[in-house]
């Protein structure tokens, strides 16, 4: 395989995953804000909470409908750009993505044409069902795309059959509860919520610096105060869960994103600062703090972490039987009715996959040298230095995100909406959880190489043979076209906000400066 095909092809599904991901988290936490202003709506029946729900699901429908032209595109690459992957485990990977478009897209497809178009053809609480079942059905959507990533973080439940030279499903309940997909899912959707929380807290603060349409700025900023430092807090706490599941599934991915180069004894501390260098292999002006990095991989203070180069010398000897499984099985392949062969395979197939990262180098992984065995051992380093730093932003901007949502909050329940200094911090801080998300993207997916599904496949084996003038066409017209969609979703976004919640509706009623967000 050219592997400029192969970070061609990454690099193209890097651009359209990191593009759709922009639209995906704030339709997650859009659609449980549309259910929680509706809900005040039926439950105190004032006409205010209705405008308000109409406006924010404006802006939900012009994301929804971005998120799911990019989301179709992104599916579309597994056939043309990773097909022997496709092929390879797609046993697997392809029942959490038909599962996804059955019960879920359906689901939120389904429905959200009525909660658009059944505001007067619907009882309230018939709507407020509707809308519920649409942010059910976007919740849904995200649950089986993160079970299929999560089971190429951590592939459990499916085993190599080598009759069809394929991975295949053994036990889909431990596909679907698989640890690592649980966690990720909740801390992803927590993440979503936390940007939308903080996009109604913006454009609310934008109103109120404005002096435009306060009645809906202070409900709106009050409602998204209270979720948004809920979902910041459960970021942070299911980000911890995440962090203890790598110490069981991806020690390296663990080790790489702290710049652990060696074994951290116990009590083992956390990396504030440092200046990972690769060349070294040493990271440099490093500031720790005790004891948390134990607490958070092993839940103790008296358990070791383990390093880089440790985990290095595990990979070579997990390749060196890897390469007796490929051994084993060219034999059994050549001959089926071979019983040694096929036992030799089984007590070494669970390396398989270290063997095939051989293939890098040499056609044939048993006549690799040493040399090359400790060449492809170290291929299982991931990207140190982007590790290290997207970890730290993700963090950072999670704490500022806390701090942010906790002085909304105060300020919300004392009703003092003209801080003007923080109404304009909320302002140019609306970026930052959408950095966050996207650096914990590069966590996840650079994170787990070289590998395509941890320990299974190797990355550069499971692309398509293309060329290279065929991915850059792609490339540039993928690039192109989500160019001018982003133009649009831009320009959609600011039109609606321009215009109002009051654009179709009865005029703005006169700001009640008493407001009180107990009685809303």
């Amino acid at each position: 395989m050219d592997l400029a095909v192969v970070d061609l092809s990454r690099l193209q599904f890097a651009l359209t995953a990191l593009y759709h991901f922009l639209f995906v988290p704030l339709t997650l936490g859009l659609s449980f804000l549309l259910v929680i202003m509706e809900s005040i709506y039926v439950m105190t029946n004032r006409p205010i909470w209705r405008t308000i729900t109409r406006f924010w699901g404006t802006l939900f429908g012009i994301n929804f409908v971005l998120g799911v032209a990019t989301g179709i595109t992104m599916e579309f690459q597994f056939g043309m750009n990773w097909s022997y992957y496709s092929h390879y485990v797609g046993d697997i990977f392809g029942a959490p993505l038909a599962m996804e478009g059955l019960m879920a897209f359906f689901l939120e497809a389904t429905f959200v044409g009525l909660m658009f178009f059944g505001w007067d053809r619907l009882s309230k609480v018939g709507h407020l069902a509707v809308t519920f079942l649409v942010a059910l059905g976007t919740n849904f959507s995200a649950l089986w795309i993160l079970i299929a990533n999560g089971w190429m973080q951590n592939p459990v439940g499916a085993d190599f059959n080598p009759a069809t030279m394929r991975m295949e499903v053994s036990d889909f309940m431990a596909v679907l509860f698989n640890p690592v997909a649980q966690a990720k899912f909740v801390h992803t959707v927590s993440a979503g919520y936390v940007i939308a929380s903080l996009f109604v807290l913006g454009v609310s603060s934008w109103y109120l610096l404005r002096g435009r349409w306060t009645s809906v700025a202070k409900r709106s900023f009050t409602v998204a105060a209270a979720f948004g430092l809920a979902s910041s807090l459960s970021v942070v706490v299911l980000g911890d869960e995440s962090g203890y599941a790598l110490t069981d599934n991806q020690k390296m991915k663990l080790a790489a994103l702290e710049a652990m180069w060696r074994t951290e004894p116990a009590p083992a501390g956390l990396a504030a600062f440092g200046i990972p260098s690769v060349k070294d292999r040493e990271t440099h002006f490093e500031v720790k703090i005790p004891y948390v990095l134990g607490l958070i991989s092993t839940r103790s203070i008296d358990r070791p972490v383990v390093g880089i180069f440790e985990l290095v010398a595990v990979a070579e000897d997990r390749i060196e039987n890897g390469v007796k499984a490929y051994d084993a099985l060219e034999a059994y392949k050549a001959n089926p009715k071979d019983l040694d062969a096929r036992g030799r395979f089984e007590l070494h197939r669970r390396d398989l996959g270290y063997g095939l990262l051989l293939k890098r180098y040499v056609d044939d992984p048993r006549k690799a040298d040493r040399a090359t065995i400790q060449k492809a051992a170290w291929d299982t380093v991931p990207n140190v230095p982007l590790m290290f730093w997207a970890f730290r932003i993700m963090a950072g901007v999670g704490f500022l995100m806390i701090g942010i949502f906790t002085v909304a909050f105060i300020l919300a329940t004392r009703r003092n909406f003209q801080t003007r200094w923080f109404l304009w911090a909320v302002v140019c801080a609306m970026p930052l959880p959408w950095l966050a998300a996207e650096m914990g993207w590069v966590l996840a997916e650079v994170g787990r190489q070289p590998w395509a599904v941890e320990g299974v496949l190797p990355t550069f084996l499971g692309a398509s043979s293309l060329t290279v003038p065929q991915l850059w066409a792609t490339i540039i017209g993928f690039t192109a076209f989500y160019g001018a969609l982003a133009v649009v979703e831009v320009g959609l976004m600011l039109r609606a906000i321009k215009k109002g919640p009051f654009a179709h509706t009865l005029p703005e009623p006169e700001d009640d400066a008493a407001f009180d967000p107990a009685t809303a």
